[in-house]
């Protein structure tokens, strides 16, 4: 199998064998027609033709075998008449191919941002067929190698269907928490110093990163579907049973909760903006709510929880208080 850098390589090599090719023999019928076909068997060719036009413009030396000046570039797939020079074109040849290749692998090896604001939910298909689906307020970052394909989580939440790769490990890190997966479907959640895990398919291995150079190793912890791990900091990790369902409500714009502290509902759907909740007094936190709300109507959820509980609403420059 051609690696990815090997394919890259080769069709640079090939884009810019073309070119030269056109600038040294001149534009004919058969050589366009060959061009036709190379640029139209691949996506990737037409890309690495035009790179190839754009950095041969701008090489020194490349302008006096055309003829030209300096950054002087012409529409693909039209060149001028025959040159000659042909040592001297494949001399720049030979320079416009590492410059494409030392460019070209950079660009590749940079990693790719991926964000969204609160409220805001967004879904991205990678290289590989890796789906992340982003949730509220994420911000994350992806950089693939030969070797490994990597993920920072900053902050947030994201859900990674992951392409199977047993060769090409897929690495999530979100603070001093490493998950390494080769093909199956887990969420992670970064807020604060918290870190958790939930895994929906598959399997996946949890490490946890030292601390510094002299400190004892964690032992990995292993997950199995259905199950999620949370730990803040250095703080012992704990694995508790969750519900799929529970889990990727988010995905549908709802959140569930099951006896849940009304203080760490609010919390959970103040992340997804609209107006703020809060609670006029702190004892008030300790009350339990449960049922199905939908992430975008706090309004709605303050109502229910009011109801239940015989509480109060107060609305005020877009914010909601709940009290006695």
């Amino acid at each position: 199998m051609v690696s990815r850098r090997n394919g890259f390589e080769r069709t640079t090599a090939e884009a810019a064998a073309w070119l030269a090719r056109l600038e040294s023999t001149g534009r004919t019928e058969a050589t366009e027609a060959g061009l036709r076909a190379w640029l139209e068997a691949d996506a990737s060719h037409r890309t690495a033709f035009e790179k190839a036009m754009d950095l041969w413009a701008i090489l020194p030396g490349a302008a006096a075998v055309r003829g030209g000046s300096p950054g002087e570039s012409k529409p693909l797939p039209v060149f001028g008449g025959r040159m000659g020079g042909q040592i001297r074109s494949l001399a720049l040849v030979a320079s416009l191919v590492l410059a494409l290749v030392i460019s070209g692998w950079w660009i590749l090896q940079q990693p790719t941002g991926y964000s969204t604001a609160a409220g805001e939910q967004k879904v991205a298909t990678l290289e590989d067929g890796t789906r992340i689906a982003l949730n509220t307020d994420t911000h994350l970052s992806v950089r693939y190698d030969e070797k490994r394909r990597s993920v920072t989580l900053d902050d947030g939440e994201a859900m990674f269907e992951v392409a199977r790769n047993p060769a090409r490990p897929f690495v999530v890190t979100a603070g001093d928490k490493s998950v390494t997966a080769i093909g199956t479907s887990f969420i992670v959640r970064k807020t604060g110093g918290v870190v958790t895990v939930t895994l929906i398919s598959g399997k996946v291995r949890v490490d946890t990163l030292p601390s510094s150079a002299g400190a004892p190793a964690v032992r990995p912890t292993m997950l199995t579907p259905g199950e999620r791990f949370a730990a803040a900091g250095e703080t012992a990790a704990m694995v508790t049973p969750v519900s799929s369902e529970a889990a990727t409500a988010w995905r549908r714009g709802q959140v569930i909760f099951n006896d849940t502290p009304l203080s760490a509902a609010i919390a959970e759907l103040n992340r997804y903006g609209g107006p703020q909740i809060d609670i006029s007094d702190p004892r008030l936190g300790a009350l339990t709510v449960s049922g199905v709300f939908a992430t975008n109507d706090t309004a709605e959820f303050a109502d229910a929880v009011a109801a239940l509980h015989g509480l109060h609403v107060d609305r005020d420059a877009g914010r909601i208080r709940l009290g006695r």
